[in-house]
């Protein structure tokens, strides 16, 4: 048994070392990109065959449709969900480092690789999540968590080697939920993601734990195997996060409607202060663009922003209607522009960030079959 074990983690070292040769796109695919204003990329989720859409950014915030992409999966519904279909934030999801996008495809418990050059996309793999029903998934440096949410939910660890992703059976950990709670949209884990060290893996749990757990990271053997259980309250449903430039993390409760902000300390411990209310309906995601946040309420078809004060407080500045079912958010890394994605039609909804943290329409575009739909990136 010890020299079994000896082998496998030799096995998952040379994987990670091995991780240093990774793909690397030409420095012309940023330079195209801001060329033509920028990028975003949309996720169907149909479950008739998922894909992901390229829209060319106009220089006044405006989207025009480029291309559609197959993953080669297939979307995926939770029971119980209405306009989001897969209850998750981080569905799509970008690396910077290596010019790549993530797509979870729920209904075939898989997860596909993109290269990106400006707004093209090429597939470069489909591979099993390592679980049953993906929903998110993060990537920090050389390393890729996805999150499953059926089946109990669970977490598993990838390397990428050269644009590809290779699994690391060391890297799995079950959540353990309740596979048979109802609803089942409320009831299973929303998002997964790195504290901004890499040092830790966090998991938002919604109904199904109503906490946030953090896996402190080892570069060998992955999570720990005794995650920190951070208990958000009964019936706080924790949602969407983000970390904010300053590293605090900012957060949904769909429970009360609300927004929270807190830290991660070293050891996964998270200290939040209290809850902000929106007075919107299932307030659920939520995306940051410099001092300012905002998070969208599917039930009210609207987004919420706030300035986050140096003391972290979320100080309201208003809510402006975005469209029925209104879910998955996205900022451009300029911190110019908000796009939001309104479930009830498909569809995506732009804005321009004002200086003073408002937001102005910029349109709004519709995608065929992708009602439902979450997993939006914006470039």
């Amino acid at each position: 048994m010890a020299k079994h074990t000896r082998a496998r983690v030799t096995t998952v070292a040379a994987a990670v070392a091995l991780a240093a040769v990774t793909f690397t796109a030409s420095p012309a695919s940023a330079t195209s990109a801001r060329a033509a204003g920028g990028t975003v990329f949309v996720q169907t989720d149909s479950p008739d065959g998922n894909a992901v859409v390229a829209f060319d950014r106009m220089t006044d915030g405006s989207l025009r449709q480029k291309a559609v992409y197959r993953t080669g999966g297939r979307g995926g519904v939770l029971d119980g969900s209405v306009a989001d279909h897969t209850a998750s934030q981080g569905a799509l999801t970008y690396d910077s480092r290596h010019h790549l996008l993530f797509a979870v495809n729920p209904g075939s418990d898989s997860v596909t690789v993109f290269a990106v050059t400006g707004d093209r996309l090429t597939k470069l793999q489909t591979i099993g999540s390592g679980g049953t029903f993906p929903v998110s998934i993060a990537v920090h440096d050389n390393r890729v968590f996805v999150l499953n949410a059926r089946a109990g939910g669970s977490v598993q660890g990838f390397v990428l080697l050269a644009g590809h992703l290779a699994p690391v059976p060391l890297w799995h950990r079950a959540l353990g939920f309740d596979a048979d709670a109802a609803p089942e949209f409320t009831h299973t884990a929303a998002q997964v993601a790195f504290t901004p060290d890499g040092g830790s893996l966090v998991v938002s749990t919604k109904a199904a734990g109503d906490s946030v757990i953090t896996f402190p990271l080892n570069p060998v053997f992955g999570p720990s195997a005794k995650p920190v259980v951070n208990s958000t309250g009964a019936g706080s449903v924790p949602f969407g996060f983000v970390f904010d430039g300053s590293g605090r993390i900012l957060l949904t409760e769909a429970g009360p409607n609300a927004i929270v902000t807190g830290r991660v300390d070293g050891r996964g411990k998270l200290s939040t202060g209290t809850p902000v209310a929106t007075g919107e309906q299932a307030t659920c995601w939520i995306a940051a663009a410099g001092d300012f946040a905002y998070v969208a309420n599917a039930g009210s078809g609207t987004v919420s922003g706030y300035r986050i004060g140096a003391d972290g407080t979320p100080v309201s500045l208003g809510t402006t209607p975005a469209g029925a079912g209104t879910v998955d958010l996205a900022t451009t890394p300029d911190g110019r522009y908000l796009y939001a994605q309104t479930g009830a039609d498909g569809g995506v909804s732009a804005f321009r960030i004002n200086h003073d943290g408002s937001l102005t329409s910029a349109g709004h575009v519709v995608l065929d079959g992708a009602a439902g739909g979450e997993g939006i990136v914006a470039l």
